[in-house]
């Protein structure tokens, strides 16, 4: 088992390789950071089922660094990391970066308050087979592709995507990290993460890059 610290966020759903800026402001999730930079524990950050306890009135600023806000029922599989702490204002206010390496799955909680700690498992993908790799390896291609004409005005983006460390992943890691390039609902990211098929992952980003360039 992993323990992990967890900050449930609706809809922030995040992919290994693919790490994200947060600007953290609750006392509690304050005190998370702080952990898991103390304890060397990796955070995890997954989207949401629903609200455990609401808290939509509007606050004052101080008021909001000083009491907790909402709390949410977490989804099951989500991508932990590490956190890097980047900032720190005088008020409490800290800009940290998670720099997510593993799905895991939630499987028994080991602490509620102040903030969550859960123990998972990693969230493993299917074996694959020497023949899955020819066919990842030309779905990597063809979205690779698609994702040029799309882009295709965008210098920095072409750059990007001829970069070495772009052009050194492998079709299972390009298969997260692509989901970082562009928005989608976070239904349809949560579905992508719990896939457990690199290929299915590749299939479905071109269908959803088909019917971006089909919008056009």
């Amino acid at each position: 088992m992993i323990e992990v610290a967890l900050f449930p966020i609706p809809k922030s759903v995040n992919f290994p390789g693919v790490p994200i800026p947060l600007h953290v402001f609750e006392p509690r999730y304050r005190e998370m950071v702080r952990y898991c930079l103390d304890n060397d524990v990796m955070m995890g950050v997954c989207h949401t089922q629903g609200v455990v306890r609401d808290m939509t009135r509007m606050q004052r600023r101080e008021e909001a660094l000083n009491s907790n806000q909402s709390t949410y029922k977490p989804c099951d599989v989500f991508s932990a990391g590490k956190v890097e702490l980047h900032e720190e204002l005088d008020d409490g206010r800290m800009g940290v970066i998670v720099h997510f390496e593993t799905r895991l799955e939630l499987k028994q909680v080991r602490q509620i308050l102040p903030f969550n700690i859960w123990a998972c498992e990693l969230y493993e993908d299917e074996p694959l087979e020497d023949d899955d790799l020819v066919s990842l390896r030309q779905s990597y291609e063809k979205v690779t592709q698609r994702l040029l004409v799309l882009g295709h005005s965008n210098d920095e983006f072409k750059k990007m995507m001829a970069s070495e460390q772009w052009q050194n992943l492998s079709a299972v890691e390009f298969s997260f990290i692509v989901n970082g390039l562009f928005g989608m609902p976070a239904k349809i990211k949560q579905e992508i993460l719990e896939m457990r098929q690199p290929q299915q992952r590749l299939d479905t980003i071109l269908k959803l890059l088909n019917s971006i360039q089909q919008s056009y």
